[in-house]
């Protein structure tokens, strides 16, 4: 899709917000990262208070592909960090989008990728492991199910069924 902002997006597409096949996330999520506009198809993942299976997914080759980790609003620890990000940037992966905390936020917000969370932490996550991958997930508001197409912005997230085209 050739670049038009989220908000264009909306106006553009009345019926397909009133579908819901076009959805947007409510405006919880902080800007992270030196990409603040992005797209992709998306990538689920559902955790709390650990990161392994986060950091396996960033390993592998992202090919424009965003990731949507709900780590259920956890405040107590962040689920995300530089390294990993560094890992997503050089892979290829467009975005991550992050229901929970971040942390190294200084070297995140060099690496060109956008990033999304709900505030960052000093705590490091649990290493157990534990999660599931590529199912439907329900953050800010809003479910959003592996396969699905996410754009962001500086005005905020959408969530589409299928790719937009301009």
């Amino acid at each position: 899709m050739a670049f038009v902002t989220t908000a264009e997006v909306c106006d553009a597409n009345p019926q397909l917000i009133l579908s819901g096949e076009l959805r947007a996330l409510q405006p919880v999520f902080q800007i992270y990262g030196r990409r603040q506009v992005f797209s992709g198809p998306i990538v689920t993942l559902k955790v709390f208070e650990d990161n392994v299976l986060v950091r396996e997914f960033l390993e592998e080759k992202g090919n424009g592909r965003v990731l949507v980790v709900d780590g259920g609003a956890s405040l107590r620890c962040a689920i995300l960090g530089g390294n990993p990000v560094v890992q997503a940037q050089n892979n290829g992966w467009a975005g991550i989008i992050v229901n929970g905390c971040i942390r190294d936020v200084d070297e995140i917000n060099g690496c060109d990728i956008g990033v999304r969370a709900l505030a960052s932490h000093p705590m490091k996550a649990n290493k157990k492991g534990m999660g599931e991958k590529q199912v439907p997930i329900n953050i800010a508001g809003t479910r959003i199910s592996d396969g699905e197409w996410l754009y962001a912005d500086t005005d905020g997230i959408l969530i589409s069924r299928t790719e937009l085209s301009v």
